[in-house]
C-alpha cells in the first residue's frame, strides 16, 4: 500500500515545540481537524497550510512531502 504521509505538520510541530491544541486554538480550528491533519489521516487544504506556515514561521514547502507527489504516490 502506498504511502499517504503527505504533511510534516507533526514533525514541524515538534520542532516548534507546539501541541496540536496550540494549533487548533491559533487557526480557530477544532482540536480533532488538527490531530487528523497531524497523523495524515486528513489533510488541510492550501489555505490552512498557507496559514500554519505563518503561524509556525516556515515555509509552506516546509509542511508538504513533495517526495510523495514525485513517487506518484498520491
Amino acid at each position: 500500500m502506498a504511502s499517504k504521509n503527505l504533511n510534516r505538520l507533526k514533525v514541524v510541530l515538534a520542532e516548534k515545540r507546539r501541541t496540536n491544541k496550540w494549533l487548533a486554538e491559533q487557526l480557530g480550528k477544532d482540536q480533532t481537524t488538527v490531530s487528523k491533519w497531524c497523523t495524515n489521516s486528513s489533510q488541510p487544504d492550501l489555505g490552512n497550510l498557507m496559514q500554519i506556515a505563518k503561524i509556525l514561521d516556515v515555509e509552506l514547502t516546509d509542511l508538504v512531502r513533495f517526495e510523495e507527489f514525485k513517487k506518484g504516490n498520491v
